[in-house]
């Protein structure tokens, strides 16, 4: 099941058309009310989330989701205009897995909800360490000197990448090719945004995570150079 939450209905009407014909069984929402109530009758496997909302904005929304054990988990794509960039700054650093921003192409949709189902359901049983991150893939935790860290899908995704190749130089079409899959149509500049926010998380040991100019980025702890 996937909700679309979407003020605008004939977006939302579209939205969900298209996610039905697609093989997904979908329900549209105008606003926070009748999200909630259906809330807690079903939980969805994605969320679509504008930002610019009547009542409860966005936001405000996907941060009360991050903040519960209960659908902490659940990935959200928020959708919001081109020009409100600073919305897609804030709506990553306050948990989003992707973004979409408007005007959208409703296959561009459907291609971001498949990636984000695609590392939803890939589980890896193991435990990797660089310096002071430990990265356990049986509980889907991440801690720094042991401090628990929450990550928002992407991110875990990226941090895997790097984690799993320590001292490897990644370009950026690769880490687009390997966290957000080849349906991913967005640009560089997308894996630039989640490595900020990255390293910001990471706090003390987001220096581990070092740019190579004009190529990509590496992961090494400092002992380890």
């Amino acid at each position: 099941m996937i909700y679309c939450v979407e003020d605008d209905s004939a977006i939302r009407d579209l939205m969900v058309y298209t996610l039905i014909a697609s093989g997904f069984e979908a329900v549209g929402f105008e606003n926070d009310t009748g999200f909630w109530a259906a809330m807690k009758e079903q939980r969805p496997e994605v969320i679509l989330l504008d930002v610019m909302l009547p009542g409860e904005d966005g936001l405000t929304i996907l941060r009360k989701l991050r903040s519960s054990p209960v659908t902490s988990d659940i990935p959200v794509i928020i959708a919001t205009a081109k020009d409100r960039e600073y919305d897609i700054v804030i709506g990553l650093d306050s948990g989003a897995d992707d973004y979409l921003t408007k005007p959208f192409g409703m296959m561009e949709m459907v291609s971001r909800i498949k990636a984000v189902l695609r590392r939803a359901g890939s589980h890896q049983k193991l435990v990797l360490s660089c310096g002071m991150i430990s990265m356990d893939e049986n509980r889907h935790t991440v801690t720094v000197d042991g401090k628990p860290v929450l990550l928002t899908l992407k991110e875990y995704e990226l941090l895997k990448l790097l984690m799993e190749s320590p001292g490897r130089v990644f370009t950026r079409d690769i880490i687009l090719q390997s966290v957000w899959g080849i349906d991913f149509s967005g640009e560089t500049r997308t894996v630039d945004v989640h490595i900020g926010t990255l390293r910001t998380k990471l706090e003390k040991a987001g220096d581990y995570i070092q740019t190579i100019r004009g190529v990509g980025y590496k992961l090494e702890a400092e002992n380890e150079q």
